[in-house]
């Protein structure tokens, strides 16, 4: 599914688009606040969903090669998360829905795709 229309899909407000926002698509999901358990995904074409603001949760997704992160329950992201995001073309977006919503969303788009 494109990043686009899971955005629209979940009331994403981006925060930084990269470069290939608009033509990249999601594959599969990890939703987690425990980055260590993040390190440990081995999937392609992934979307990272997760409540917790904060540059690690930058440096993960980048080392695990995710292409987004998704920040649920309208968190406020620190400065110092959106630049490093800009610094490493990371698309970071944020949603008003909770965790669990959003992954209900998110299932029941990949399922229709």
């Amino acid at each position: 599914m494109k990043l686009v229309d899971l955005s629209g899909a979940l009331q994403c407000r981006h925060i930084h688009k990269s470069k290939r926002s608009e033509e990249t698509e999601i594959r599969n999901v990890m939703a987690s606040d425990l980055m260590s358990d993040v390190l440990v995904v081995d999937k392609e074409r992934l979307l990272l969903v997760t409540s917790l603001p904060s540059d690690q949760t930058i440096r993960t997704a980048d080392i695990v090669g995710a292409l987004a992160v998704l920040v649920v329950n309208n968190k406020t992201l620190p400065d110092s998360m959106v630049v490093l995001a800009r610094e490493l073309d990371m698309t970071l977006m944020t949603t008003p829905l909770d965790k669990f919503s959003t992954c209900v969303r998110i299932g029941r788009l990949l399922d229709s795709v």
